[in-house]
């Protein structure tokens, strides 16, 4: 009996956790995905009709299998590269990656070159 109370135990922890790394896959998706409808806010923040639509239908692709990254595609398929907060690195994004870098780097010239200045 108490061996059976240990294994009821061990399988109701494993269960537990997989439905925590189901909730935070699902969450990590929907936090990345942006709500048409609510200008400024992921999926996840959004209580829009069309914010739960998505939610329910992330939750089938998880359902279905699809990772992450095939999620993010069907959606990019779907809405376009602009569905989603963190788009990858391709030549419509150049920009969007390489501008602070540049701003930082002339930055950091002005200021190099003022210091030069003083002394």
């Amino acid at each position: 009996m108490r061996i059976l109370k240990i294994i009821l135990v061990i399988l109701l922890l494993i269960s537990n956790l997989s439905f925590a790394d189901y909730q935070l896959e699902r969450n990590k998706i929907t936090k990345n995905l942006r709500c048409l409808i609510c200008q400024g806010q992921s999926v996840y923040d959004s209580d829009s009709d069309f914010a739960n639509s998505m939610k329910i239908l992330v939750d089938k692709k998880l359902e279905e299998g699809l990772s992450e990254n095939q999620i993010y595609d069907f959606f990019k398929e779907k809405y376009g590269e602009w569905i989603l907060y963190d788009p990858g690195l391709n030549k419509n994004t150049y920009i969007l990656w390489l501008l602070p870098i540049l701003i930082f780097l002339l930055g950091g010239a002005i200021i190099l070159k003022k210091l030069k200045f003083k002394n």
